[in-house]
C-alpha cells in the first residue's frame, strides 16, 4: 500500500483522504454517513465496497476505472459510457425508493429564492444573469414522482473503465426526489453528452426539466462553494453554465 496521503476533498463539513487503494471520509454529521452506509446497500447499482466503519471515520475500498469526467474540464469517456450511465441511473431510479425523505418542491423553491436573494444583495452576479436563470428554474419547480435518487450525481462520482460503468460514490445525499435532478447534476456543464445520457436511460423526457435543474443547481450552490473555498468562476462550472443559459 502506497504511504502517500492524497487530500481528495476537504472543506468544513466533511474531508476524503485516499491511502494506496482505500478512501477514508471523515464527517462530524453521522447521520450523513448513516445515510450513505444504508443507500449504498440498497443501491442495485455498483458502489464501493463498506472495509469498516469508527465514527467519524468510514473506510471504502476504491472503485476500479476512473471518473467520467470532471466539472470545467473536457470528459474523455466515450459516447457509450455516457449512455451506460444514464442506463445506470435508470436502474437507480427503478429501485425500491429508501424509507427517508428528500427535499421537497416548497424547500427547493425556498432554497432557490434564497440563495437568488443572497446574489443579487452581495453583488455576486449581474441581475440580469440571476433573473433569467431563476426564469429557467421555473420549469424544474414542479411537482414530482419521487424515485430513488442518488442526490448529488456529479460526474466525478460516476466511475468507469472503458465503456462500462464500474461504481458511483459519495452517497450521503441519497433519498426520495425527482428524476430529472439526477440527470442534470450528471450533465452540469457537459451538455454534450445530454442526448447519450437520455438515450441510455430511455423514456421520453422533458429536456426544458433538465435545463431548469442545471440552473437551479448552480444558482444554489455558488455560496456554498465561496464559503467552503471553491471557485464556482473557475471555466466551464457553474457561473458559466448560468452564463451559457443566456
Amino acid at each position: 500500500m502506497s504511504d502517500q496521503v492524497e487530500v481528495v476533498v476537504a472543506h468544513h463539513d466533511c474531508a476524503t483522504l485516499r491511502v494506496g487503494e482505500v478512501f477514508l471520509k471523515i464527517d462530524a454529521d453521522q447521520n450523513r454517513t448513516d445515510v450513505e452506509v444504508e443507500a449504498m446497500a440498497m443501491a442495485p447499482i455498483p458502489t464501493p465496497q463498506v472495509l469498516w466503519r469508527k465514527p467519524p471515520v468510514l473506510a471504502l475500498a476504491a472503485l476500479p476505472g476512473t471518473a467520467l469526467g470532471r466539472l470545467g474540464e473536457p470528459s474523455s469517456a466515450s459516447s457509450a459510457a455516457w449512455g451506460a450511465a444514464g442506463a445506470m441511473v435508470r436502474k437507480l431510479h427503478d429501485a425500491p425508493m429508501p424509507p427517508w425523505p428528500g427535499a421537497s418542491l416548497d424547500e427547493r423553491t425556498t432554497d432557490l429564492d434564497h440563495e437568488c436573494t443572497w446574489l443579487l444583495a452581495n453583488d455576486v452576479l449581474p441581475a440580469e444573469l440571476v433573473t433569467r436563470n431563476r426564469e429557467i428554474a421555473e420549469a424544474a419547480l414542479r411537482p414530482w414522482t419521487p424515485v430513488f435518487v442518488h442526490g448529488d450525481l456529479q460526474v466525478a462520482h460516476v466511475f468507469v473503465d472503458g465503456d462500462q460503468i464500474t461504481g458511483v460514490v459519495d452517497w450521503s445525499e441519497a433519498g426520495r426526489g425527482d428524476a430529472m435532478f439526477d440527470l442534470a447534476i450528471l450533465t452540469l456543464g457537459h451538455p454534450e453528452h445530454l442526448a447519450d445520457v437520455v438515450a441510455g436511460y430511455g423514456g421520453d423526457l422533458d429536456l426544458d426539466v433538465i435545463r431548469g435543474w442545471w440552473s437551479l443547481r448552480s444558482l444554489t450552490a455558488i455560496r456554498w462553494l465561496i464559503e467552503h473555498g471553491f471557485d464556482p468562476f473557475e471555466p466551464g462550472c457553474e457561473v458559466d453554465v448560468l452564463r451559457s443559459h443566456l
